[in-house]
């Protein structure tokens, strides 16, 4: 293998695949990245997995004399292409080393045989579905937030994407909230679909949407799912289990109803939250029809009241309590100037929502 590539874009696929790249493991070819130089495409194709996610990324700036494949050490390969000074390096496989060569510079690394890198999967046929970037972004960035970082119930470690015709629905929840963002997508097939995708897999696909006016092509096959860019795929394990029955948690009997501006909500939350700890960790919100006044109060810290303009309240009086940083995770992905929030009592779930497509539903605190 041999070949000149661009720094610049080298350095931008490594910084992709790296996350994929196991931290510990007994296997040192886990701890590596797979290079395979093509000399029909002029491209160079980088490939990292740790056996529960795989990405694959090519990069077409590359003149390839000789084809071939290495497995480098991620680490010490990245480090030394980072911090390179040339605007092109040259890349030469010699047995299992690789020589890394500049103007005024020649590393050889040490890696190991291409053939004992595990193998990753290829995205194959159709696709179950395909979706703008963008509108994947969104959908992903309205709901992880909302998952679970550590909990016996795995099933929601991670993100449901489910599928009915051309309608997706995203949802997370860790049991004090549930998030659920709509959108559509284009489906050949009329089967519904769902999956559990892992939060890890959902944060490194962010990574990959930098054109939100690309398609993407989604394949769910077995216990894995594929996502496909034009330069790159990511391949993960699904999360087993069954997600809770999410429709069934989602109040439908909200008789006071609250229409805010997002910002001026969010601020008045951020200056309520400032006197709360983990004892007294909740906001209070007095909802009338004059206004909403936000209040906090903490032992040997002090107590804050913040006024916020509601000018559409409709029911009766009603103190509330949440807690505040779950309601900004909501309202900063909202992306909406206004949100309307749904409820019933103080001891009752209320949802805030944003249009058709975005409904967050937060479990209150108590207050006493």
């Amino acid at each position: 293998m041999k070949l000149i590539c661009d720094r610049g874009s080298l350095v931008e696929a490594l910084n992709l695949v790296g996350s994929a790249i196991a931290s510990r493991t007994p296997k040192p070819v886990l701890t590596c990245v797979k290079l395979q130089a093509q000399a029909d495409t002029g491209s160079l194709t980088l490939s990292a997995t740790d056996l529960e996610v795989a990405i694959r990324m090519t990069t077409p700036r590359v003149e390839v004399s000789e084809a071939g494949e290495a497995l480098v050490p991620a680490d010490k390969f990245s480090q030394i292409v980072r911090e390179s000074v040339d605007a092109t390096l040259t890349l030469e496989k010699e047995q299992e080393a690789l020589h890394i060569r500049g103007q005024d510079s020649h590393f050889k690394v040490f890696g190991f045989s291409a053939e004992d890198f595990p193998p990753i999967p290829a995205f194959e046929g159709e696709a179950d579905f395909q979706i703008g970037a963008g509108e994947l972004s969104r959908l992903i960035h309205q709901t992880i937030y909302a998952t679970a970082r550590e909990n016996s119930r795995y099933a929601i470690n991670g993100v449901l994407v489910e599928r009915e015709g051309n309608k997706l629905a995203v949802v997370a929840t860790d049991g004090h909230r549930l998030a659920l963002a709509r959108g559509e997508c284009q489906a050949k097939q009329k089967d519904n679909r769902s999956a559990i995708v892992p939060t890890k897999a959902l944060n490194m696909l962010l990574r990959l949407l930098d054109d939100p006016e690309e398609e993407i092509k989604v394949k769910i096959a077995g216990n894995q799912v594929m996502f496909a860019t034009a330069a790159a795929m990511l391949a993960s394990n699904l999360v087993e289990g069954n997600f809770p029955p999410y429709k069934d948690v989602i109040p439908r009997d909200g008789d006071k109803k609250a229409t805010l501006n997002t910002e001026a909500l969010a601020s008045g939350v951020r200056r309520a939250a400032l006197l709360t700890n983990e004892e007294s960790k909740g906001v209070r919100m007095a909802f009338k029809p004059d206004g909403l006044t936000l209040s906090s109060r903490a032992p040997e810290m002090g107590e804050a009241e913040i006024r916020v303009d509601c000018p559409n309240y409709d029911g009766e009086p009603l103190e509330i309590g949440f807690n505040p940083h779950y309601v900004l995770d909501a309202l900063k992905v909202v992306g909406a100037e206004q949100v309307q929030i749904d409820m019933r009592a103080a001891n009752k779930p209320g949802v805030i929502r944003s249009g058709p497509n975005f409904l967050y539903v937060v479990m209150p605190v108590n207050l006493q």
